[in-house]
């Protein structure tokens, strides 16, 4: 009698965390509403994700009101050295931010194989950054260093533990297509701009043209 409750409980919890996946992978609505707007600043988590992708994402950051997003987060990967320094070069003598370094899931021409064991540090790193840091925004633009956190993101918005805000921007050379990471996140995060309209026509409504 008791392993029966015990079977019921489980498929209860199962059907339960199911409909949520499938809430916060199709039911939502991705349109900014009035509500969306806060008064009071935002914990931004700002992903580097190396080269080119550092130089779009610092772009962004320059525009933004600082005071609207702090304290500001930098999160790279512990190989990347330039990345910290052109941080550290927009940042100039602000003191409400930090820099936190990662193992990257998958270094360039890693083999896949010894990447499944980088990618499960990375993951593990990712959980316990976001759970001491809880930052209320998170920001990345790929490569693969802001798949694990976006993905524990998620994971920890589906049992109630954090509600993050994810978004993800496109690459500026991505015309007609979506990038690797973009195809991975876009069922994951809140939000998705591209900077091509062409992108969105096929997509649904959480996806926006900056």
């Amino acid at each position: 009698m008791i392993l029966s409750y015990i079977y019921i409980f489980l498929i209860i919890f199962l059907m339960i965390i199911i409909i949520r996946i499938l809430f916060l992978l199709f039911m939502k609505s991705g349109r900014i509403t009035v509500r969306n707007f806060r008064e009071t600043s935002a914990k931004a988590m700002i992903i580097l994700g190396s080269g080119g992708h550092t130089a779009e994402m610092l772009r962004i950051v320059k525009h933004m009101n600082y005071e609207n997003y702090t304290p500001r987060i930098y999160v790279c990967a512990s190989t990347d050295k330039i990345s910290i320094e052109k941080v550290k070069e927009i940042e100039g003598k602000r003191n409400d931010y930090k820099i936190i370094k990662i193992t990257r899931s998958r270094e360039v021409g890693q083999s896949y194989i010894s990447s499944v064991w980088t990618t499960v540090i990375a993951t593990l790193e990712a959980a316990s950054l976001l759970w001491f840091e809880k930052p209320e925004l998170l920001l990345c633009n790929g490569p693969g260093t802001c798949v694990p956190l976006c993905i524990i993101a998620f994971v920890f918005k589906i049992f109630y533990v954090l509600n993050i805000t994810t978004v993800f921007i496109e690459s500026f050379c991505r015309v007609k297509t979506f990038s690797l990471t973009g195809k991975i996140l876009y069922y994951l995060v809140d939000y998705v701009i591209v900077r091509w309209p062409g992108l969105n026509k096929s997509l649904y409504d959480k996806v926006y043209s900056s």
